[in-house]
This record gives C-alpha cells, structure tokens and sequence, in this order.
C-alpha cells in the first residue's frame, strides 16, 4: 500500500470508519439534533454546531492548499457562524461537512507518494504533514464533541 494510501485509510478511520481509539467524528454527531448541536455546553467552549463548521472549513482550506491555492484564514472562514437552528440547518450542515471531506477524499486519492513532500502554497508544510494534520484535527475535535455530548446530559 502507497503511503498515500495509508493516509487516506487514516483520514476514513478518523472521520467515519472504524478507528482503534473509538467512535469516529460522524458516529459521535449520529444522533444529534439542532438544538442540542447548537448549545454551549460548556462556558466558554464552541458548540457541536460550530464544530462541526470548523472541521468543514479546514477540510476546504487544506483541499485547496493541497491544490495550489493561496488561502487566507480569516476568523470567519476559520469559525464559521451558526445563522440559523433549525433541524433543516443542522442536516445541511452536516452535508457540507460530509461533501467537504468528499473534496478533500478525492484529491488525496489521486496523489502520488513523490508529491507528499511538496510544500503547501501557504503555511510552510509538506502535503504529508498537512494530511496528517487534518487527521490529528479530526481526532482533537471529535474528542470535544464527545465531551460536549456527555455535558449535554
């Protein structure tokens, strides 16, 4: 298997497949319905909604920097605002992000092993520590979404 490949298979574990550390990103926001995505459960902490907006940005932001673009990260392309809760809003939500990671999927599935070390336009990193990071991000929020369901009660 290409290391490539073994990315690929990490990015799928982490966001919806079958990861050795527990449930996946998409597993943990099964369930889940408007208003309590929209809660701040936590004083001072994001909600699930917004979370969930945030993962979304990143997999554009890294799917275009893999593709050569310049992105620049503003607060609001970074953290997203939740417009509207409504169970039609949260769904749609959870489209974009699924459609986002889609995106990025199929770049990653058409990169070779000698492009992995390429560094991105922005940000300084190769190709391979920016996949690898997205993973690590996934992991990181999935965790604080677990939390924040459990505070949900």
């Amino acid at each position: 298997m290409s290391e490539a490949r073994r990315i690929l298979d990490q990015m799928d574990r982490a966001f919806s497949g079958d990861a050795w550390h527990g449930p996946s990103l998409m597993h943990l926001l099964e369930g889940i319905h408007a208003e309590d995505a929209s809660k701040h459960a936590i004083r001072d902490a994001h909600s699930i909604w917004e979370i969930v907006h945030h993962i979304g940005a990143w997999n554009r932001i890294v799917r275009q920097r893999l593709d050569g673009e310049s992105v620049k990260v503003t607060t609001e392309r970074d953290w997203p605002p939740v417009w509207e809760v409504s169970e039609i809003a949260w769904k749609r939500a959870l489209e974009t992000l699924c459609e986002s990671r889609a995106a990025l999927r199929k770049l990653v599935e058409n990169l070779r092993d000698d492009q992995l070390e390429e560094k991105l336009a922005e940000g300084g990193v190769s190709r391979y520590t920016a996949l690898h990071g997205i993973v690590q991000h996934d992991l990181y929020h999935a965790g604080q979404i677990a939390i924040l369901k459990k505070a949900l009660g």
